[in-house]
């Protein structure tokens, strides 16, 4: 008598991979481009974005690249963090050191699996810094949450193409055991990075207008209040109603001003110009 053939479940749809970009920012060697693209594509990752690289993918990258040359060649290019992170609805950062205004920091593999998560209902990003200071504050404030590869502390210094592959091999094997997160509140049209960044402008113009901040003296205040809104991670109605707010403390809200809510509005959003 034959035993029974177990097949094991299959891992969430690759589509899923597809979703996750893997985000360089200044970075200042072209081989580590190429260095990346191979770390990911060994991975199944193939969504690599480069902000403000100091130089394009020349001959250098394609060698090191080793095959993943295809990954280069379809590589965005952007001028700011902010053009390689539109439409995103999760954005992670990767930091090499703890920093001094706390941020929520997550574990590599608790980091893949909320990736794979929220890929699975829109695009997300993991993002990288440059070889020799990481990420801006400015940048880090793009960001809802950090992972930090938990290096040793008597030499913790990772190269970037190094830091790439640990996090693409979490995202892979977290894909592969099918281990997403569970979304315990169901899915949620949360707004996106762009919609975000508009908001703390809005809300820093805001502040200043009311003497509340100022300028050269605010930078940790607004810092801070990224940090809040980014882990709350509002969706488009409450994005919407905190925009109003700003627009009434600024006396200037009034009947059809464009809201932060995207075309096809519902009761919900058309009930907005009287919150």
């Amino acid at each position: 008598m034959t035993e029974p053939t177990i097949t094991p479940p299959l891992p969430p749809p690759l589509a899923t991979l597809a979703q996750i970009r893997f985000v360089l920012v200044g970075t200042t060697h072209t081989g580590n481009l190429g260095a990346a693209a191979r770390a990911m594509k060994t991975m199944g990752l193939t969504r690599l974005e480069l902000a403000n690289p100091r130089s394009p993918p020349d001959a250098q990258a394609l060698a090191l690249a080793a095959g993943a040359d295809d990954l280069l060649q379809r590589a965005g290019v952007h001028a700011s963090l902010a053009g390689a992170l539109t439409g995103c609805r999760l954005v992670i950062g990767s930091s090499a050191r703890l920093r001094s205004l706390p941020w929520p920091l997550l574990e590599p593999p608790a980091a893949a699996r909320l990736l794979l998560a929220e890929a699975a209902l829109g695009d997300v990003a993991l993002v990288f810094g440059r070889e020799s200071s990481g990420l801006a504050n400015e940048e880090l404030a793009c960001c809802n949450s950090l992972v930090h590869i938990p290096t040793d502390p008597g030499f913790s210094s990772l190269n970037l193409a190094a830091a790439v592959q640990v996090l693409a091999y979490e995202v892979r094997r977290a894909w592969r055991e099918g281990q997403g997160a569970v979304l315990v509140d169901g899915p949620r049209e949360v707004a996106t990075a762009e919609a975000l960044d508009g908001f703390h402008t809005h809300l820093a113009q805001t502040l200043m207008e009311i003497g509340f901040a100022t300028p050269d003296q605010s930078t940790r205040l607004l810092m801070r209040l990224r940090r809040l809104f980014n882990r709350a991670r509002p969706d488009w109605v409450e994005l919407n109603i905190l925009r109003g707010i700003l627009s009434a403390v600024q006396g200037r809200k009034r009947a059809g001003r464009t809201s932060a809510v995207p075309p096809g509005p519902t009761d919900e959003t058309k009930m907005q110009s009287h919150v």
